[in-house]
């Protein structure tokens, strides 16, 4: 059984309590940590990271065969070996790989990357990767002591590009001072300032019924806020208008071109089938002889209550 995540700061933390996720911010981090929220792991997600787990020993196989194609003898010690800190408990670090290199102990990360983001990372052989990979490299560095990381990127299916993190010994003393002021902060239980919006609705879930005064700058964002839904508005009906044009002109044409240039497609999507659920249980239930009452109190027993989301609407 793993490590309970709640009790220590891993790698994938480090991007988090630097600040520097797109995924996560601190104070999601804070709450998860403390036990008020739970990470969701919606199909999409859940996706990623299953095909990330299935690619991880092909992106390992294709980076001993680029390293040893380039004249290093190269040696696999370990594969998904978790570290502590020797000297704060709640600091660990689960590396991916660690190799012998030339006879040199370095750790690995292997990272699946849509072709999409790859300009998100620059050349080759450099250690010019997402900050949020290199947080997490000099993590592991600074947990399990090593001087170096090699970071292979599977872009798409078969594009493999090597990367080198360095030890930064003054990166990784800032990383351990900020790791220890959130890690207090979870202990002492002192939320940090919530700042995406994700923070903002789960921290006031719940509306009190009452109203709040707005003062000068407040009022003044409502303006701006005000005019930018308006500028949105403006601007999407002219889009509608461009499209609907656009549209009319190729008809049942499955795509415009300029010359050999294709401009845009307008074509079916593939068929999709919907199940109405609710039609086929009562149909069933039906055949089976089963009254409109006993219906009613299968459905009742079925059904949950979830709290109602806030909607945040502008009255002009």
């Amino acid at each position: 059984m793993g490590m309970d995540r709640k009790t220590y700061i891993g790698g994938a933390d480090v991007a988090s309590v630097l600040g520097v996720s797109p995924w996560k911010s601190a104070f999601q981090l804070y709450q998860e940590k403390i036990g008020e929220l739970r990470e969701v792991v919606t199909p999409d997600k859940e996706k990623l990271y299953k095909r990330g787990k299935r690619l991880e020993p092909v992106v390992i196989e294709m980076l001993i065969d680029e390293l040893t194609y380039r004249g290093h003898k190269v040696e696999i010690i370990n594969r998904n070996e978790r570290y502590k800190d020797p000297d704060l408990e709640f600091i660990a670090a689960e590396i991916d790989l660690e190799l012998l290199v030339d006879g040199k102990e370095i750790n690995g990360e292997m990272k699946t990357v849509s072709p999409f983001a790859a300009n998100d990372w620059g050349e080759e052989d450099t250690d010019e990767i997402p900050i949020y990979y290199t947080a997490q490299c000099l993590h592991g560095q600074m947990v399990n002591g090593r001087d170096e990381t090699v970071v292979a990127a599977l872009i798409g299916a078969d594009d493999l590009r090597v990367h080198w993190v360095r030890r930064d010994e003054e990166m990784i003393q800032i990383i351990r001072q900020k790791e220890i002021e959130f890690w207090n902060m979870v202990q002492n239980r002192i939320a940090p300032e919530p700042v995406t919006m994700s923070d903002i609705n789960w921290l006031y879930r719940t509306d009190s019924g009452s109203a709040v005064d707005a003062d000068e700058n407040i009022h003044s964002l409502y303006l701006e806020l005000l005019q930018e839904k308006e500028d949105r508005k403006n601007n999407d009906a002219k889009i509608e208008l461009l499209t609907a044009k656009i549209k009319k002109y190729m008809g049942e044409c499955a795509a415009l071109t300029l010359g050999r240039n294709k401009l845009a497609s307008w074509k079916n999507n593939k068929d999709s089938k919907k199940t109405d659920w609710e039609r086929a249980f009562r149909s069933l239930v039906k055949d089976a002889g089963i009254s409109a009452e006993q219906i009613k109190e299968y459905v009742k027993n079925s059904t949950t209550t979830i709290s109602g989301e806030r909607v945040f609407r502008l009255s002009k």
